[in-house]
C-alpha cells in the first residue's frame, strides 16, 4: 500500500466532502454525546482505496498529528456501515505528538469512515473519507483458510520493525529519538465475525475474534488497541514508534480468552 499523500494531506486546509448519514450520527451519538467534533483538516489524514482491492483484506491507515503544544491520546477509526462500526480504538498510554497506523480490515459494503482523534487537552478532531467495495460482503464471506490450520497457528505474533512513517520524515536537526520508526504486528487468527457459515455443516462459526492488542515500547506501556469483528482475518496492525526503541512486547488477548505474547529487541541495542 503506498501513503504517498498523507504528509500532503495533513497541510490541506479545504474539508473532505460530507459523505455521512445516519449510521454516522448513531454512532457519533454514542461515543462522544455531546461533544463538539473539530475538523480535522491540518490534523488527520487518511489513506484508504477507492474501491477495495479485497474487501476481506484492505488497508487503512491514518496519520495524525497534534496541533502545536499538544499530543494525540487516542485514535478511533470507524466504519459507518460495518456490523460494528467501532472498528479499532488506539489508546496511547505515552501520548504522542504524531502518530500513524495502518491495519488491515473486513469492509462488509460501501461506507464512509471516520477517524477522530482525541488530544491531551480533550477537544476531538474527526476526518472523514468513503471507500466503495467489490460487494462481497466480507463480514459474512466464508473463511479464507482451513478451520483446523487456523486453530493450529492461532496467536502466532510475528513482530517487524522497520525506518520511517509515511509522511514523517524527521530533518537532519532531529535527534535519533525524535525520529518514528514503524512496528508491524502479524497475527495469526480466523477473526470470525459470527456472520460466517461454515460451508460443511452450514452452521454459523461462533464469533471470535481480536479484542485487544497491548503494545509495550522498552518495558513501558504504549499503547493498547480494541479491535472488532472488522479486523481481517490474520490481522496486519502497523503503527508509529519512537526511532530509539530497543524494545516490544506485545499482548493479544482474544474474544474466548485466548492470550499469546511476542518479544523483540531492536537491532542496534
Amino acid at each position: 500500500m503506498t501513503h504517498i499523500g498523507l504528509g500532503a494531506a495533513l497541510l490541506c486546509a479545504t474539508s473532505l466532502p460530507a459523505f455521512a448519514g445516519e449510521s454516522w450520527d448513531a454512532v457519533r451519538a454514542q461515543l462522544f454525546a455531546d461533544r463538539v467534533l473539530l475538523d480535522g483538516a491540518g490534523v488527520i489524514a487518511i489513506d484508504a482505496p477507492y474501491r477495495t482491492p479485497d474487501d476481506a483484506r484492505t488497508d487503512i491507515a491514518g496519520q495524525v498529528r497534534a496541533p502545536d503544544g499538544l499530543r494525540v491520546g487516542k485514535v478511533t477509526l470507524i466504519l459507518d456501515e460495518n456490523p460494528m462500526p467501532v472498528s479499532a480504538v488506539f489508546e496511547l498510554q505515552n501520548p504522542q505528538s504524531r502518530f500513524f497506523f495502518d491495519v488491515t480490515m473486513r469492509v462488509n459494503g460501501a461506507t464512509p469512515l471516520h477517524v477522530v482523534a482525541e488530544t491531551t487537552d480533550g477537544r476531538l478532531w474527526v476526518s472523514e473519507g468513503f471507500i466503495k467495495t467489490s460487494g462481497q460482503g466480507a463480514c459474512s464471506a466464508p473463511p479464507g483458510t482451513d478451520p483446523e490450520l487456523a486453530l493450529a497457528n492461532l496467536g502466532r505474533i510475528d513482530l517487524q520493525m522497520g525506518t520511517g512513517v509515511p509522511g514523517l520524515s524527521a530533518s537532519t536537526l532531529d535527534s535519533l529519538t525524535a525520529r518514528l520508526s514503524r512496528l508491524d504486528v502479524d497475527i495469526s487468527h480466523p477473526s470470525h465475525s459470527g456472520m460466517q457459515m461454515d460451508q460443511i455443516s452450514l452452521l454459523f462459526i461462533p464469533m471470535r475474534y481480536v479484542e485487544t492488542v497491548g503494545i509495550d515500547l522498552d518495558g513501558a506501556g504504549y499503547v493498547d488497541m480494541t479491535g472488532s469483528i472488522s479486523l481481517s482475518e490474520n490481522p496486519r496492525v502497523g503503527l508509529s514508534v519512537p526511532g530509539g526503541t530497543r524494545s516490544v512486547d506485545v499482548t493479544m488477548t482474544d474474544t474466548d480468552g485466548t492470550v499469546s505474547t511476542a518479544h523483540k529487541r531492536v537491532a542496534g541495542y
